[in-house]
């Protein structure tokens, strides 16, 4: 089942728009060279301009809350933690370990999955009621009852999530947060003025590290689980990225400070705001991207295939960081859950593949050979989420798959689903190129209704990745989140008819292609052939489940359109000659804060990292962009030749190389790395661009 690494053929990437050469050259030869900037619901692009905590605001915190926010939290974890010391003096050391897991589970996991925790049997009536007062006092997020033990003379105390009970005080109630009765996990300061919005807003700044990672380490810092922050979408790791995230109840001159500590991160631009951010709340990314060590023919044949890029754009593919970077590709996990086979798809999971690190590797080879779950646990890092969730499920329901599969977190177990829809996708794509073209509409396309008065409506279109398609993928993918925003989302989807070919309402750039579901319409010309023909060959059929579990049926998932043909908003380029290969060519945010304002006691990011980047490059992309109206004139080209530092050991500064910078946006749920595709003609595989680099 498993293959050597995923290639673009296998996850249908086939073809081309243009027909022109293309040309040699190296993608991610320094993250550096891949610089990722959010772009706001608004249309304006995230940038991190200031690293200085807003004073006015600050203050009025500082005085308002009459505590000092580092205090308050720390009193805060100091206090559970005495809960746990005072509950392991009332009920033994196994317990309280128990119950410790338990509060870990809730706070890293879906509460929804979250079993409940059954306590050592305990025939005392006393002291089960004690228990019972320790938890009514102490953790109200939590309810407690008694059921039989083992034998016919004992009791258990079973502790679950209180779900909402008469009053409404469970913990998902609305109330929650001004109750204070606030889970383990306390998300910010308990002390908070009523005049001062409860959400810091900040724009993260990071090198070489991907989101959750970077969150991970401010969280730290801040003595809060990383739940408590919010952000759009997940950015590159291999990429110097630029985001909006923000975190509960948090003053901005504490998470300033953390600048001084912090390296290969920094955050800036404060404001308080009302709401936190969730994913999908952003229009996009505008990306600034340089490919090095550019060979072609001639210059003239790189400026043709750029200007063709602006104008004709590329191939909507789903790239293939959808996929995974392992030998187990994600779209194969799909297809077991569509089909039902559950064991199938958490061995999938869990089984030992290739190209992952040695400890990694170890393993997951020591779980298939012992079956050694509580081992396995003490070898894998916190970071698999997946594998971790599934292990810790099964340790408590042993044989219980499905159970096992629901406790993954619902934005990553469902990015096998979507990963299935998106490989069905890219495979209709690339028919509906060989078949008809990439010059004109056909009869039986699909495109969203203009005008839905003139036209007979035939479905509706959804989001373009539907649901949750917030995929965070599995442990060897250090890439996006994929959250789709809402555009167009109430327009009509309508199939191409005879009338509206002659009356030219459509070109080429309005076809869309359906993520197969149970709301979606099929094109009526042979491209709908395809996505029936593959789904029979994994024996999974598109109208008909075979399982009672909703969320990986097909015929549950709502289903979505994609346009086929995207082209690069607002899209510039440049050529630049080069000497140095181990110095940027282009200023990051970063740069340009310290160029034009030296802060005191702030390392740049990465000073001391650049020798430590080798040269095996992996291709992480955000999927995530921008919806910009861009004029197809608005295409800048031009060459540029960079100073160098003669100085430099090894380097002649007449031995010049090419490089091709390139700036344009992108609307969500759309691949840079598959424009780069349209460019260069080349795979944008790992194993390909790491055999550039030697």
């Amino acid at each position: 089942m498993a293959m050597k690494t995923v290639e673009e053929s296998h996850v249908g990437i086939s073809c081309y728009i243009s027909n022109l050469p293309g040309f040699r050259g190296v993608l991610k030869q320094r993250y550096s060279d891949f610089i990722v900037n959010e772009v706001d619901r608004d249309g304006q692009v995230v940038h991190l301009s200031s690293l200085d905590a807003p004073p006015e605001e600050e203050q009025r915190s500082v005085q308002e809350t009459g505590t000092n926010t580092s205090e308050s939290d720390t009193t805060t974890v100091t206090s559970y933690a005495a809960l746990l010391d005072s509950f392991k003096s009332l009920a033994g050391d196994s317990d309280a370990g128990c119950l410790e897991e338990f509060l870990n589970q809730i706070n890293t996991g879906d509460d929804k999955s979250v079993a409940p925790l059954v306590l050592s049997p305990d025939s005392n009536k006393s002291h089960r009621t004690a228990v019972h007062k320790f938890f009514k006092g102490n953790f109200k997020f939590l309810v407690t009852d008694t059921v039989d033990g083992p034998d016919a003379s004992s009791k258990c105390i079973r502790v679950r999530l209180n779900s909402g009970g008469p009053n409404n005080n469970g913990r998902n109630s609305k109330k929650r947060k001004e109750r204070g009765d606030k889970p383990f996990d306390s998300r910010g300061s308990k002390s908070w003025p009523e005049n001062v919005e409860k959400f810091l807003r900040f724009h993260l700044y990071k090198e070489n590290k991907d989101t959750q990672e970077a969150l991970g380490v401010i969280g730290k810092m801040l003595g809060i689980q990383s739940r408590s922050f919010g952000f759009a979408g997940t950015k590159d790791k291999r990429a110097v990225s630029t985001q909006r995230v923000t975190v509960y109840k948090q003053l901005a001159s504490r998470v300033a400070s953390l600048n001084e500590r912090l390296f290969g991160i920094k955050v800036g631009d404060f404001c308080y705001v009302n709401e936190g951010l969730v994913l999908g709340q952003l229009s996009g990314n505008r990306f600034t991207i340089t490919l090095r060590g550019v060979v072609a023919d001639s210059e003239d044949t790189i400026k043709a295939s750029a200007d063709a890029l602006g104008r004709h754009g590329f191939i909507n593919y789903f790239g293939l960081q959808r996929f995974g970077s392992g030998s187990v590709p994600t779209h194969l996990i799909g297809a077991a859950l569509f089909r039902g086979e559950w064991e199938l798809a958490v061995d999938m999971i869990l089984d030992p593949r290739d190209g992952e690190k040695e400890a990694i590797a170890k393993a997951r080879k020591y779980y298939k050979d012992s079956k050694d779950i509580e081992g396995t646990l003490r070898q894998l890092p916190r970071y698999l989420v997946a594998e971790r969730a599934v292990l810790q499920n099964l340790k408590k329901s042993p044989g219980n798959y499905v159970q096992a599969l629901k406790a993954i977190p619902r934005t990553l177990r469902m990015m096998y689903v979507h990963s299935y829809q998106s490989f069905l996708w890219n495979h209709a794509a690339s028919t509906r190129v060989q078949k008809y073209g990439t010059e004109q509409v056909v009869l039986g396309d699909l495109v969203y209704c203009k005008e839905n008065p003139t036209g007979k409506v035939t479905g509706i279109v959804g989001p373009e990745c539907d649901d949750d398609c917030g995929d965070r993928y599995d442990s060897n993918i250090e890439e996006e989140v994929s959250e789709d925003t809402q555009e167009e989302s109430n327009n009509y989807v309508k199939v191409v008819t005879a009338e509206d070919l002659n009356l030219g309402c459509y070109t080429i750039e309005d076809v869309i292609l359906p993520m197969p579901g149970s709301r979606v319409i099929y094109p009526t010309n042979d491209v709908a052939k395809v996505y029936h023909d593959l789904a029979d060959k994994d024996r999974i059929s598109l109208t008909e489940c075979v399982h009672n579990v909703k969320e990986f049926s097909i015929t549950n998932v709502t289903g979505s359109y994609r346009r086929v043909f995207q082209k690069p908003i607002n899209f510039e380029w440049e050529l630049l000659k080069y000497a140095d290969s181990t110095k940027p060519l282009v200023e990051t945010d970063l740069d340009k804060i310290i160029k034009s304002k030296p802060v005191n006691g702030v390392r740049p990011v990465g000073a001391s990292d650049a020798k430590k980047e080798d040269n095996t490059r992996e291709l992480e992309n955000s999927n995530d962009g921008a919806n910009i109206e861009a004029d197809d004139d608005e295409i800048e080209g031009e060459e540029v030749i960079l100073p160098q530092d003669e100085s430099v050991s090894g380097t002649n500064s007449q031995d010049f190389q090419t490089a091709l910078k390139m700036s344009f946006t992108l609307p969500t749920s759309c691949y840079a790395t598959m424009a780069i595709r349209e460019l260069l003609k080349t795979s944008t595989s790992v194993a390909y661009h790491k055999t550039l680099n030697q």
